[in-house]
Formats: structure tokens, C-alpha cells, sequence
């Protein structure tokens, strides 16, 4: 097994995006700090209604995709195509932009924390012209397993070997609907505890820490 070895350290950087709202920016913060396909990463949090009431109201994408993973609060998504859709806790958003769509995503809360990240894909040249779709998967489609050595894991994207199973996510390479084959995962563990995932050959991969 060959071991990958880490090859950049991006800071976020702090910025505002929709109205007004506060997040924090690492891929794609600079120019050229992305690792294609993964083109940005936003990590919204704030216990401050202030830094995200305004929401992000109707505005365009084109060419990629936006994976909205929630972790706190409630945000509603609607767009041109009459598709709409609630975000808890735990729950995940799959939008494919392709030839165009134009979406809002605004709180339905005005206090509270709000929490959540949203990664954009580039789309091969190909699928960039395709027609747009959506899908909202909720927490209980994402399956959560727990790691022999102590933690778990929820696989949001793509299909990973747990203790010996396979464990599928909503999104994976199965899915037809699915242009990129990638392997999205959030994993808990406790100190001093290792885990390994298997990285296809040929494929990027990013690690972003968020609670240490």
C-alpha cells in the first residue's frame, strides 16, 4: 500500500458571499488553490443570526456541481425548475448545475447556529451543457458506521470498506445520475485513534479539519 503524502496546507480565509453572509474560504480562497475537480470549499458557522440571516437569495450557477452538507440549522432551496427542499442536521444537498440553474438557499431559522459546508465540482467539458438537476438526501440516507478502533464514519459520497464491509453511500459510482465518482466522507474520531481510507490512483484528495 503506498501512503500519500501531504502536499499543501491551505488556510481559510474569511469572507462574505449571497447578502451577507460570513463564512470561512479554503479551496479556492486564492487563485490556484484549488485541486481539480474540487473547485471550492465554504464552511458557513455562526451563532449570530446577523451572519446569516440574509441567506444567499436567487442567483446563477453554471458547469459544476455544489454539495451542500449541513451540520446545524435549517435552510430552505428553491429554484427556477420548481425543485425545493429543506436542510437539517446531518442532511446533504446534491446540485448539478450543468447548463445553468438559478437557486436560492435562505434560512429558515433567526436564531440558533448555523453550520454547514458547501464544496463545488467542476463537471468534465463534456456534461457541462447537460440539463441541470437536483437531489436532497437526508440524514437518514447517509449511512453512519461505527470504526472497530473507536469514532465512526458517515459516507456521504462513494463506497468504502468499514471492518470488512462495503459500505455505499448515497451518491457512488453505481449512481448513473452521478458525473464524478467521488468519495465524500466525514469522519469522528477520538484522540490518539488512526483511520485509513482508500484513495482511487489517479484521483485528488483534500482533508479539511473542522473540530480538533
Amino acid at each position: 500500500m503506498t501512503t500519500r503524502t501531504l502536499m499543501h496546507v491551505i488556510q481559510s480565509a474569511p469572507t462574505a458571499d449571497g447578502a451577507g453572509v460570513k463564512l470561512r474560504r479554503s479551496l479556492g480562497s486564492q487563485r490556484g488553490l484549488h485541486v481539480d475537480p474540487f473547485l471550492m470549499l465554504d464552511e458557513f458557522y455562526s451563532d449570530n443570526p446577523d451572519d446569516y440571516i440574509a441567506g444567499f437569495p436567487a442567483h446563477p450557477h453554471r458547469g459544476f456541481e455544489t454539495v451542500t452538507y449541513m451540520l446545524d440549522g435549517h435552510m430552505h432551496h428553491e429554484d427556477h425548475l420548481g425543485n425545493r427542499g429543506d436542510l437539517g442536521p446531518g442532511d446533504v444537498q446534491w446540485m448539478t448545475a450543468a447548463r445553468g440553474i438559478i437557486h436560492s438557499e435562505m434560512p429558515q431559522q433567526s436564531a440558533g447556529r448555523m453550520r454547514g459546508f458547501q464544496l463545488w465540482l467542476n463537471l468534465p467539458a463534456k456534461e457541462k451543457m447537460k440539463p441541470a438537476a437536483y437531489r436532497d438526501i437526508p440524514a437518514r440516507d447517509v449511512p453512519k458506521v461505527a470504526l472497530p478502533q473507536g469514532g465512526s464514519v458517515r459516507v456521504i459520497a462513494g463506497i468504502l470498506a468499514v471492518a470488512g464491509t462495503q459500505v455505499a453511500g448515497p451518491v457512488n459510482g453505481h449512481d448513473t445520475n452521478s458525473s464524478t465518482d467521488p468519495l465524500y466522507i466525514d469522519v469522528d474520531l477520538p484522540a490518539d485513534v488512526e483511520f485509513t481510507a482508500p484513495v482511487t490512483a489517479g484521483h485528488n484528495a483534500f482533508i479539511f479539519l473542522y473540530d480538533v
